[in-house]
């Protein structure tokens, strides 16, 4: 006759506690084990440099290249995990192009002063790896286009003491955030 040793509570306990342990442990490691957690998640793990040449400027504004590709850098070392290089042999290269400035007027005074104006500035920006391979794309479904097209507007008001370089930095501002944030991998 086989006799049987009585089951105490807490050796219950401690089989059912191992057990949810096991259990537990098996799924975290399982389903996470692609996934990566923070901001880092965002950009693309391959890509540790980036070359961002001066951005041509096809405009009469001679300055407008040289403080976008300064925005532009600040924006990529503020926010990305890359590292802005000069070296045209990076992982990837960023390459920008103003093609337009304009500067509107919004409203008018009775006498025809121009009271509030709006100051845009049009970029087409690409951004390759090393490779050759496109790394920012406007659609899921490529379009054929090298290129992706950005634009960005600044109001300002000329009788407040605003001027059109401060309104345009601020365009430019915003669009070196917009720019890098189409950095962004898809989902």
């Amino acid at each position: 006759m086989i006799q049987r040793m009585p089951r105490t509570d807490a050796v219950v306990s401690i089989v059912a506690l191992a057990g949810t342990l096991l259990v537990s442990g098996l799924l975290v490691s399982g389903g996470c084990a692609t996934y990566r957690f923070g901001s880092a998640s965002l950009f693309r793990p391959g890509i540790r440099t980036i070359h961002v040449p001066i951005v041509r400027n096809e405009t009469f504004r001679h300055d407008l290249g040289v403080r976008l590709t300064e925005a532009l850098q600040k924006e990529i070392e503020d926010r990305t995990p890359y590292k802005v290089t000069h070296d045209p042999n990076a992982d990837s290269t960023l390459v920008c192009r103003v093609i337009n400035e304009s500067k509107r007027v919004l409203t008018e005074t009775d006498t025809d002063d121009p009271r509030a104006l709006d100051a845009a500035i049009s970029v087409r920006a690409s951004w390759t790896g090393r490779g050759g391979e496109l790394l920012m794309q406007n659609a899921i479904t490529p379009t054929g286009e090298f290129a992706i097209g950005f634009g960005q507007d600044s109001r300002f008001v000329p009788e407040a003491g605003q001027s059109v370089d401060s309104a345009m930095q601020v365009a430019i501002e915003n669009l070196a955030e917009r720019i890098v944030s189409q950095m962004e991998m898809r989902w």
